[in-house]
């Protein structure tokens, strides 16, 4: 059974990460709204920049319905280790991560896309280490075996291994999605930005590469 206090606790860190999301907020905002990359808004290396980074946000979005496919609800009651989780132990955390290089990308700034891409780091690394000990405390042996051998976040593709048939929850698969979609509605809004900035004080105020 799950365990109230494991239950309690993964309550409390879901509720620092949201207050940490807030925290980045501010202090990636600034940035976005003053701050951008070298290159003009119709160059093509803009452009280009812009581009990978949306390829990065689908690939997000791909990958978080992906993992929810294998996880469900059952993250940390059960130890689910196929699929995406067979080649890392948190595709969920890596497609955010992902989605944050993505966005950071539309402002056509290295600088800005490493920001954000830290601050994503940031707040789901102690998501991350609350949970490892939540599944250690309930799997034991099998999770300690699991986190020697599968990566906490870079893919080791050689691992790869799947199972025959899914339990899929329909409902929470949907919200997923829903939720990554956020991601994407991001990218016209710091597009807007940058054509902003150009109309309204000619320039950045910061160019950053």
């Amino acid at each position: 059974m799950f365990d109230a206090t494991i239950h309690h606790a993964l309550d409390r860190t879901q509720s620092r990460r949201k207050l940490r999301i807030r925290l980045a907020a501010l202090v990636s905002l600034p940035l976005v709204l003053l701050a951008s990359g070298p290159w003009g808004i119709a160059s093509w290396q803009r452009e280009a920049m812009e581009d990978l980074g949306l390829v990065l946000v689908f690939l997000a979005i791909l990958g978080r319905s992906w993992s929810t496919l294998y996880i469900g609800g059952r993250k940390v009651r059960e130890l689910v280790t196929a699929g995406p989780y067979s080649v890392t132990r948190n595709p969920l955390y890596v497609s955010s991560f992902l989605a944050a290089a993505g966005l950071g990308a539309q402002t056509a700034s290295l600088t800005i896309t490493l920001v954000l891409l830290l601050c994503a780091y940031a707040i789901f690394l102690p998501v991350v280490r609350d949970e490892e000990k939540a599944l250690a405390a309930l799997h034991g042996g099998a999770f300690e075996r699991y986190r020697q051998m599968v990566p906490r976040f870079l893919p080791r593709p050689s691992l790869w291994r799947d199972v025959g048939a899914l339990c899929v929850d329909p409902g929470r698969w949907r919200q997923t999605v829903l939720d990554a979609l956020f991601f994407l509605a991001f990218v016209p809004v710091l597009r807007g930005i940058g054509w902003a900035q150009v109309s309204t004080l000619g320039a950045p105020l910061v160019r950053l590469f």
